[in-house]
């Protein structure tokens, strides 16, 4: 008679330069979307974990901002302190690169896992390259550090997520689960509804704006399965309402329509939106507002 595999828990976090489709890996591990996502870089701000729970195991995946090397406004210091802050409370590390991009950005994130943490390296969207040139690029980034396991995938298709599962499986402490079977994340739906906005505004917004734009819940109720968000979009100039906002109140229609609609997946019920814009100059280089705006 065999005896059983231990039951594992523990905590990993993913981390990795800007637009490395990190939130795409955590949504693809987990089978459902969490993470908010866009093609500009940085759409990520916060940690968030998720929980995934299987028979033999329970994956913590902690998806953390892009660390950011180049800009360096007071948001962009204090996202990179919760990326420091979250490796310190992992039992597995997972740099996330770009198939065949290995650069600088990447060893100064490398030298932010703390000394014992395992550190695998995962090269995602490895289906928008030439597989003949991928090999001599796994090859050159294995001697980049003492990576415990280097798997490709593509998140994007699939690829490569079993088994990365099955390897990260065997790095996890033997331990009960922590966290409930059925639960998604630890956050607040008060939470996901912010990040579910902000989503819309990297995507619906023209290039710079989203950067400077912040979303405060000022209401949440719930009341016989129907939840009333009464939400404030939070820009730096007075200019940048106007665009939010749109000809007749049309983007911000939009963007409203477009976040009430995921809520109410999310949160497997109806939802009420309101939604409006409030100006805060120069709230992304005061420490004190983006406090209040639950940074750091």
């Amino acid at each position: 008679m065999t005896t059983p595999e231990p039951f594992r828990c523990g905590a990993i976090a993913l981390i990795g330069r800007p637009n490395v489709g990190k939130s795409t890996l955590m949504n693809a591990l987990l089978g459902q979307k969490l993470s908010i996502t866009s093609r500009k870089p940085q759409t990520t701000r916060h940690c968030l974990r998720g929980i995934l729970t299987t028979e033999t195991a329970q994956f913590i995946l902690v998806d953390t901002p892009g660390f950011q090397t180049r800009h360096r406004s007071t948001l962009n210091r204090v996202m990179n302190r919760s990326v420091r802050g979250a490796l310190e409370a992992v039992d597995v590390a997972v740099l996330v690169v770009e198939a065949k991009r290995f650069g600088a950005e990447d060893r100064v994130l490398l030298k932010q896992v703390p000394a014992g943490v395992p550190l695998f390296l995962v090269v995602n969207k490895i289906d928008t390259t030439d597989p003949a040139g991928l090999l001599p690029f796994l090859k050159k980034a294995a001697g980049e550090a003492q990576f415990e396991e280097i798997v490709p995938v593509s998140a994007r298709s699939g690829k490569g997520l079993d088994e990365l599962r099955r390897v990260l499986a065997r790095y996890l402490p033997e331990q009960p689960a922590i966290h409930p079977g059925d639960e998604l994340t630890d956050r607040n739906e008060r939470f996901l509804a912010a990040e579910l906005i902000r989503e819309k505004l990297f995507r619906l917004l023209g290039e710079e704006l989203p950067y400077s734009t912040g979303v405060e819940i000022e209401k949440f109720e719930e009341q016989r399965g129907m939840r009333r968000i009464h939400a404030a979009i939070v820009v730096e100039k007075e200019g940048h309402k106007a665009i939010i906002i749109g000809s007749g109140g049309s983007k911000m229609k939009q963007i409203a329509t477009a976040a009430r609609k995921d809520m109410e997946t999310l949160f497997g019920g109806k939802v009420y939106l309101e939604v409006w814009v409030k100006v805060r100059g120069g709230w992304t280089n005061d420490e004190a507002a983006l406090k209040q705006m639950g940074y750091g």
